[in-house]
């Protein structure tokens, strides 16, 4: 490109961005918004949400899907009826109109702009050049001609009791033979203009892979290595047939070379052995053999080499390496799917000509994980599909949504209300009985109370047996405002290349002021990097809240309790924290302090909040009045909100403002301490210790 010529704007790829399902189990009439990377569903059981899942795999895919009368709608199974006695009238266009089909259709969105669509051209019908989608319906209907067949022998009339289960028991069976799987373009513009086109021209360009919940890792039956091993193999082979030019094709030529060359010394050292060893054909003098001799030949398949030999290792103390075994089934699971998922990249990236959109379905993720690890496996799914290609040297993206079904609501919780899909169940009002669902966007959600939901919608206090590292909190605005001020210190120390908080174990838990004290044995005796984060609550000697300057000692028993119940003053907690934070074997205490070294100091995080950001509150600096006034000033403007309306405003409404300085102080601290290891004493002998979280590929 030129000098001074401007740089083309990125095209942006092409994604799933709505899909519609009808009359499959459940989903009797239901219509699910995709997000861009990582789309969540949650529900109770049986609500739909793997049958979601299960319809889009086996409908994208090329081959036979079969589908029988029990995958059809409950709702559905009166209109086979309805149909039938249009059919029984001679209508048989009414009849077919009337006759239940399972379909899909998939919306996609893309550049209008993009100087070629690749596999998604077939899919695009319309002529408008401002139009950015396609849409592709996938149907499962009666085949034409086969309607007298499908009746056939059927009871006339049906009898208004028995006759309609009669109808279904005579037509079930005749499902998978006479029913067919079609495919046609829609053009968004105008439904009526469609063009039929073949499921390999959509799989082609919608390439859907499927990650089952049931992975066979706790089943003592079931060797581990057998699903590494599997997923090993898929890499070995996907690169075997990959096109030429792709990185990894010479790996595996090479591979193939060296064991050719194996296989043929072993051949040559077998048969100097079998020479020896076995006695010649012609001693036997068997009619027919003439004087031929036998010889041996050692075949061995590196593809199947990988899934029959192949284990993975820990590495142990003192050059001894641990089995897999040793590695506690989370572990393994996670491992399983990260190997699952990079197996299913290359086979995307080994494609000279890549699917436009590829549809990952990940089913309930959570087995065998604790809540922390949940946290971070779904928070981290959408920077896989950055990661691999990285670890390829590819400069092109992995084009990968994902769809996650769970009932973890550690997962939930970290996926956020927009990526959130709500399956409910709709229950009949005469029967009580629910024959399909409902799916609800919760990030749509008319009315919602966010107060009421950071409120009410937290994890157990349980999440700190399995938490890297703890923060303490004292109620309502902390527990809003601490996840927000998080985000935006990590954003800061990211710039620099710093590792984050976010990335870790974190556990936030609410404990009130009045009893955190209570958890400091607890805490270490579970030896768990903690943060406190509390108020310095200074009060006069009639025990009157009052301004910092104004304070001679602290109500916050938390504080006195860590100072050994001593009546601490105001003027001494600041002096013992002035240097760092006061800390305690392996917990850190952080409450107000000044902005800067002789300024004013909040006495709640409302207090702290407004001096280190007085721009926002149009709080003057003047240097002129006293430290004491202008804490007074501060402390008027916090009184002018409610505690929950004030985190709610700067933690989502407003943004652009300061962390107060011992709230920073204290996440700094914490991110400081190393976490302890997860393999340290885990299923090892006494006295064996870790030297650290590689593995190794056997």
């Amino acid at each position: 490109m030129g000098a001074g010529q401007p740089t083309p704007p990125q095209q942006q790829a092409p994604t799933v961005t709505k899909v519609e399902v009808k009359n499959f189990r459940l989903l009797r009439n239901v219509s699910v918004s995709f997000d861009e990377d990582v789309t969540v569903c949650v529900g109770r059981n049986n609500t739909g949400k793997t049958s979601l899942a299960e319809v889009l795999s086996r409908f994208l895919r090329t081959g036979d899907i079969s589908l029988r009368l029990e995958d059809f709608s409950a709702d559905s199974y009166i209109e086979f009826a309805d149909a039938y006695r249009e059919f029984s009238k001679g209508d048989e266009a009414a009849a077919r109109e009337l006759l239940p089909e399972i379909s899909v259709r998939v919306f996609i969105s893309y550049d209008s702009e993009a100087s070629e669509y690749g596999h998604l051209g077939p899919l695009i019908v319309d002529l408008d050049p401002e139009c950015n989608q396609a849409i592709v319906a996938i149907r499962y209907a009666l085949k034409p001609g086969a309607m007298r067949d499908f009746f056939r022998d059927a009871p006339m009339p049906l009898e208004p009791e028995w006759g309609e289960q009669v109808l279904l028991a005579l037509i079930g069976p005749r499902i998978p033979h006479l029913y067919e799987r079609t495919a046609i373009a829609i053009d968004p513009t105008d439904t009526s203009n469609h063009r039929s086109i073949s499921m390999s021209e959509v799989s082609k360009a919608i390439k859907v892979d499927f990650v089952k919940a049931q992975r066979g890792l706790d089943d003592e039956k079931e060797r581990p290595k057998d699903q590494i091993g599997k997923v090993l193999e898929s890499l070995f082979m996907v690169a075997a047939k990959a096109d030429d030019g792709y990185l990894l094709k010479d790996v595996a030529n090479q591979a193939e070379r060296a064991l050719e060359d194996i296989v043929e010394k072993l051949n040559d050292h077998l048969q100097d052995m079998y020479s020896k060893m076995a006695p010649t054909v012609t001693d036997f003098g068997y009619p027919g053999l003439g004087n031929r001799n036998f010889s041996t030949r050692t075949t061995l398949d590196s593809q199947r080499l990988l899934s029959n030999f192949t284990s993975i290792r820990y590495p142990g103390s003192s050059g001894v390496e641990l089995p897999e075994s040793y590695s506690g089934l989370g572990s393994r699971n996670l491992l399983l799917i990260l190997l699952t998922l990079f197996s299913y990249y290359r086979e995307y990236a080994a494609q000279a000509s890549r699917p436009c959109v590829h549809l990952v379905f990940i089913e309930e993720p959570e087995a065998h994980l604790h809540p922390q690890m949940q946290e971070i496996f779904i928070h981290q799914l959408g920077v896989f599909k950055r990661k691999f290609p990285v670890a390829d040297n590819e400069q092109e993206d992995w084009n990968a949504q994902f769809l996650v079904t769970t009932h973890s609501a550690h997962i939930a919780n970290r996926a956020g209300f927009s990526a959130v899909r709500y399956f409910r169940l709709c229950e009949d009002n005469e029967a009580r009985e629910a024959t399909s669902s409902n799916v609800l966007n919760l990030a749509e959600a008319p009315g919602v109370n966010k107060e009421f939901l950071h409120k009410y919608l937290t994890l157990t206090r349980a999440d700190l047996f399995f938490a890297d590292k703890a923060i303490l909190i004292e109620g309502t605005t902390e527990r809003i405002f601490i996840p927000a001020a998080i985000a935006e210190f990590d954003a800061e120390e990211r710039k620099d290349g710093s590792a984050s908080l976010s990335s870790q174990y974190v556990s936030v838990m609410e404990v009130g002021g009045a009893y955190a004290h209570i958890f400091y044995p607890f805490l270490d005796f579970l030896g768990l990097q903690t943060l406190v984060l509390t108020d310095l609550d200074a009060v006069e000697s009639s025990s009157k809240a009052c301004c910092v300057q104004e304070g001679t000692a602290t109500s916050n028993q938390g504080i006195k309790t860590w100072f050994d119940g001593a009546d601490i003053s105001p003027a001494e907690l600041l002096k013992r924290a002035e240097s760092g934070l006061p800390v305690t074997r392996m917990r850190g205490l952080a409450y107000q302090v000044p902005e800067v070294t002789g300024g004013p100091c909040g006495r709640t995080f409302e207090d702290a909040f407004i001096l280190a950001n007085p721009k926002l509150f149009s709080l003057a600096d003047d240097e002129s009045e006293s430290l004491l006034e202008r804490e007074k000033k501060a402390r008027d403007l916090a009184r002018g909100y409610k505690k929950s309306d004030f985190a709610l405003t700067f933690a989502i409404e407003r943004q652009g403002w300061q962390i107060p300085r011992y709230i920073r102080r204290g996440l700094e601290w914490l991110l400081d301490q190393a976490p302890p290891s997860e393999e340290e004493g885990a299923d090892q002998p006494a006295g064996v210790s870790s030297p650290g979280g590689q593995v190794a590929v056997r």
